[in-house]
C-alpha cells in the first residue's frame, strides 16, 4: 500500500435488521494513487455504493463498518488518518467529507436543493472548507461553474437546479464536489441519466479536471465502456467482495475471473452482426439474505468446479500485475 493517497484495507460493512444481519461488503480492499483512476465495476447490488458511502462516513442507519481500515494519507508530512477511527459526525470528518474527498453523486436532482440557487450551494461549500467571505466564496461559485464548463455562469450562478437541463446540473454537483479542493473525487454512476453526447462530455471534462489538479479518481459504474475509456486500475465486484483486481489492460484482455469474461462479453458491439442477440449474464445477483455458500457467483458461473466452489470461498489469489483473483477457476488456468 505504499505511496496511496487512500488504502482501504479489509473492510466489512453490515446492516443489523430484523430480519438478520445484512452483509454488504466482505473484506474489500484496494488502493487509489493521485493521478490515477480506480474503477469499481459491477453489478446493481454488489456493493459499490456502499464502498464509496462507507469511506466518506455516510453509510445508512443501521449500517455500520465492523472491521477494516480506510487510510487517508496525511497532508503536510502528517500520519496516514484511520477514517474507521473518526466518528462519522465528528468536526474532522466532516472537514475530510467533502474537503478532501469530494462525491459526485449519480442524480443530481436528488442532490441539489431545489430552493437554493447552484451559487448558494456551490458557495456554502467553499465556505465551510476554505474559509471564505460571502462574497469571495460567490466569486468562487462563479469561477467553479466556468471551470466546469458551464456558459456564462455569471448569469447561471443564480439559476436553480429545475432551471438546468441535466447535463448542467451534472456538471453543478461536479464543481460542488470541487468546492472543497479535494484529493480524491469519487464518481457514483456520474453518466448514468445523460444521453450517450453529455456522457462523453461529461467524462471528458472528468479527465481534464483530474489532469489539471491532480485528482486522485475513483469511478462507480457498471459501464465497462467508461471502465476502458477512464480507469487506470479496476475492481470488479461481486455480492461485497472484489472478486478481481488489476491493470485495465490486464482486465479487458486477459481476464481471469469468469464474472470479469461475462461482463465483458455482455458489451454491444459495433461489429456485430445486425439482430445478434446481446449476450447476458444468466440469472440475477442474490439478496445478500441468500448468499450461496461457497463463492457466491457459483450458480451463475459457465466454469465452476463442481463440490468445490460450493464448498468454501476461494482465497485470494495474487497475479503477476500486481493484481487479484477470487476463483478456484482461474487457479487452473
Amino acid at each position: 500500500m505504499s505511496g496511496a493517497l487512500l488504502s482501504v484495507q479489509d473492510l466489512v460493512v453490515h446492516f443489523h435488521q430484523d430480519e438478520g444481519i445484512l452483509r454488504a461488503l466482505e473484506g474489500v480492499s484496494f488502493e487509489v494513487h493521485r493521478g490515477r483512476t480506480l474503477g469499481l465495476v459491477g453489478e446493481s447490488g454488489c456493493g459499490k455504493s456502499v464502498t464509496a458511502r462507507s469511506i466518506l462516513r455516510i453509510v445508512d442507519r443501521p449500517g455500520r463498518i465492523v472491521s477494516g481500515r480506510i487510510n487517508l494519507d496525511g497532508r503536510r508530512g502528517e500520519p496516514p488518518i484511520d477514517l474507521t477511527a473518526l466518528p462519522a459526525n465528528s468536526r474532522r470528518m466532516r472537514a475530510i467529507r467533502g474537503g478532501r474527498i469530494g462525491l459526485v453523486f449519480q442524480e443530481p436532482m436528488t442532490s441539489l436543493s431545489v430552493n437554493y440557487t447552484v451559487g448558494n450551494q456551490i458557495a456554502e461549500v467553499v465556505r465551510e472548507h476554505q474559509g471564505l467571505s460571502r462574497a469571495a466564496a460567490h466569486a468562487r461559485a462563479i469561477e467553479l461553474l466556468r471551470d466546469v464548463g458551464i456558459p456564462r455562469p455569471e448569469r447561471r450562478v443564480d439559476e436553480y437546479p429545475f432551471q438546468l437541463s441535466g447535463g448542467l446540473r451534472q456538471r453543478v454537483m461536479i464543481a460542488v464536489a470541487l468546492a472543497g479542493d479535494p484529493d480524491i473525487l469519487i464518481a457514483d454512476e456520474p453518466t448514468t441519466a445523460l444521453d450517450v453526447t453529455t456522457q462523453a462530455q461529461i467524462l471528458n471534462l472528468m479527465r481534464r479536471l483530474q489532469r489539471e489538479k491532480n485528482l486522485a479518481l475513483i469511478l462507480i459504474t457498471h459501464d465497462m465502456g467508461v471502465i476502458a475509456e477512464m480507469a487506470d486500475e479496476v475492481a470488479v465486484m461481486y455480492l461485497g467482495r472484489i472478486v478481481e483486481r488489476g491493470p485495465v489492460d490486464q482486465i479487458f484482455h486477459a481476464p481471469r475471473h469468469p464474472y470479469t469474461r461475462l461482463l465483458l462479453r455482455s458489451i454491444p458491439s459495433v461489429l456485430a452482426e445486425p439482430r445478434t442477440p446481446l449476450a447476458t449474464i444468466s440469472g440475477s445477483v442474490p439478496h445478500p439474505y441468500q448468499r450461496p455458500s461457497g463463492c457466491p457467483f457459483h450458480p451463475r458461473c459457465p466454469d465452476h468446479i463442481p463440490a468445490t466452489c460450493e464448498a468454501a470461498m476461494p482465497a485470494e489469489t495474487a497475479t503477476a500485475d500486481g493484481g487479484c483473483v477470487r476463483c478456484y477457476a482461474a487457479e487452473h488456468t
